[in-house]
Formats: C-alpha cells, structure tokens, sequence
C-alpha cells in the first residue's frame, strides 16, 4: 500500500508524536508483519506508517467510536461536523452533552464523533481532558478561524481505514498486548511518568496513570520481550522511567511540547525512546 500524505491525525491528543516522527522512525525496526499500538490517541504513529495490518486500542471509547465512523460514514460526518460553530455559546452547549448520560446515549455515532473533533478542534490549547465523571472540561479556546471540517484528510484516513486490516478495540492494553501474534511490531505511547508535579496530562480518560501503572505496563514490556515480540516505547526521560527500563535498549530524544495550560512551560523536553531490539 503506497502511503498517502493527506494521511494524518484528525484530532490533537495530549503525548502526540506527529513533531517527533522524524526522531523515531530510523528506530523503528525494519520488518514487521502486523502493527501494534494500545494506546493510540491521535494516532500519528499509525497514519505515519500506514500499515496494511494493524491492531489498535485505546482506553477512551468515543475516540475509538470516531475513528469506527471515519472510516465507516465519513461523508455522513463532514456534514454533521459542518453544522458546529466556532463560537462560546456552542461550544458550551455542545460541550455539556455529556453531563445528561441518557440524552448523550441517544446521539449517534456520528453525532458523538463530530462532537469530538468539533470540541477537540476549538478548546483551549486542543487539551482533550474530563472530570472525575468521564466529562469534558476544557474551556473554550478563542481562536479566531480553526480548521473543524478538515474534509480532506478525513476523507484520506477514511480511504487508509478503509483499504487496511485494522482492529479496533476498547480495553486494558494488557489484554490486547497477550494475544498480538508473533511477528507483530508494537509502539507503546501511553500516559507519560509527570517530569515535574505540574505537568501530569492524564485527564483524556477516568483514572489516570500512576506509577504503579507504569510498572505493570513494564511487565508486559518484559512479556513481550519473554515472547521474542519487538516493542518500542515511548516515555518521559525521568529518573524513575530509566531506571525501571534498566536492560534495554534505550535512547534519548528532544520532544517539542506544545500542549501546557502554562506557556512558558512549553518547549523542548527529554523523552525516551525504549526498545528491545537493535
């Protein structure tokens, strides 16, 4: 499959590695016969690749949902998207759907997909974040012309979606992680160890990430190592991600980060770069 260059994430997520392709990809390994990614957010890995076969996952159901409904009913999502407007009023409105779960229920896919990109495209800073209650929180963001009906990259992703053998799936990444079959490459992004108190981003589902979760998630890095299954992960350049990865093959990398409710706190920033293999 020729990749396609209008091939490219739809929505900005919290960690997106689109700014760090060019570091990563004389890391990755060669050959592979299926792509992994449990974590998959905004997805630039993925379209970056573009693999004929792929396994993909996230934590959060609606961003699964709409990538189900790009590639699905894409035409039908253009013209749901283009009825949203770049103003506060609606924005608010749109964004307290949610907090009426059974009114929220009765939306369609589509609806529920615009609804996404829509606020995804015009809160502040792109922070995809939720409250306790699974709500979305971020305000408004201002901005004087955003791009919310992007029809011809949806329609590209839609076309990729389409044409690959991709699995879409909504679970605990470990239980996608035990039943990747050999030859499968997997790229592990999930929520980042917080480099200082303050830049902890893990509100894009219930939850959270914590500490003890990273450790679990090395585990399964040691699993799929045990399984002879190449992986490389993604992670804040913290004394405590270094040192829990002890072993491996890892290697630092400069990450622009533009995605902090404080400005001056944006910029370049360490990240690793953890592999299993050569």
């Amino acid at each position: 499959m020729q990749r396609d260059k209008l091939v490219m994430p739809v929505v900005k997520w919290v960690g997106g590695k689109r700014q760090l392709l060019p570091a990563l990809t004389p890391l990755l390994p060669k050959h592979f016969t299926t792509y992994c990614e449990p974590f998959l957010g905004g997805g630039a890995m993925l379209f970056w690749l573009q693999p004929k076969i792929a396994i993909v996952n996230d934590i959060n159901s609606d961003l699964i949902q709409m990538y189900e409904v790009i590639r699905d009913h894409v035409e039908e999502l253009i013209l749901e998207l283009s009825k949203h407007k770049n103003e506060s009023k609606h924005f608010y409105e749109v964004r307290d759907w949610d907090r009426d779960k059974k009114k929220y229920n009765a939306l369609s896919g589509i609806e529920k997909a615009a609804r996404l990109i829509y606020l995804n495209k015009t809160c502040y800073n792109g922070l995809f974040r939720v409250n306790n209650a699974g709500e979305f929180n971020t305000p408004f963001g201002n901005y004087k012309n955003p791009n919310i009906v992007n029809a011809p990259t949806l329609r590209a992703v839609s076309n990729y979606l389409q044409k690959a053998k991709i699995t879409f799936s909504c679970r605990d990444y470990a239980d996608v992680l035990a039943e990747i079959p050999c030859g499968t490459f997997v790229y592990l992004d999930p929520p980042y160890d917080p480099a200082s108190n303050t830049a902890n981003f893990t509100g894009y589902s219930r939850g959270g990430f914590s500490r003890e979760d990273q450790i679990r998630l090395k585990e399964c890095c040691d699993d799929l190592t045990h399984r002879n299954i190449k992986f490389m992960l993604s992670n804040s350049a913290t004394d405590f991600i270094k040192n829990l990865y002890t072993g491996y093959n890892i290697t630092i990398v400069q990450a622009k980060r533009a995605i902090n409710s404080n400005a001056s706190k944006r910029g370049q920033v360490d990240e690793v770069v953890v592999r299993n293999y050569e």
